[in-house]
């Protein structure tokens, strides 16, 4: 296994699987993007079943008392920009849902991190630009 990144960016995939996640698989240090936060808030009110409710509002608690998220701030909005182009320029879609995801790299991007995500497929389109870590829950 190559040698750890020091600090990396986890998008919203592995927040939601960090528990079934190797920590060896991970970053020495562990950050999220403000975006990956919006994302959890948001997925509470994305289900109608009570259980699941529940379960998605523990995870954006135990998220928001783990980690001091990066802001998505002018650098990564700038970032967004070039990412936005890459992905158009690959022939893919970059609004509606994926839209998120593009947000979080560009985060990760304009703070010159390494993005670790359950789905590295997803960003193939700006590898180019940032390094794309894929991880798997064990």
């Amino acid at each position: 296994m190559a040698d750890r990144h020091a600090r990396g960016l986890v998008d919203t995939s592995v927040v939601i699987d960090l528990e079934r996640i190797d920590p060896a698989h991970l970053p020495v240090e562990l950050t999220v993007s403000a975006v990956t936060l919006a994302e959890l808030a948001a997925g509470p009110h994305a289900t109608s079943d009570t259980d699941e409710r529940a379960r998605r509002q523990d995870r954006l608690q135990r998220a928001e008392a783990a980690f001091d998220p990066m802001p998505f701030d002018v650098t990564a909005a700038r970032a967004y920009g070039r990412i936005y182009a890459a992905v158009l320029n690959a022939g893919q879609k970059a609004r509606g849902r994926r839209a998120i995801d593009l947000l979080i790299a560009a985060t990760a991007l304009g703070a010159g991190l390494p993005l670790y995500t359950l789905n590295p497929d997803d960003f193939g389109a700006v590898a180019t630009m940032l390094t794309i870590v894929g991880v798997e829950p064990s």
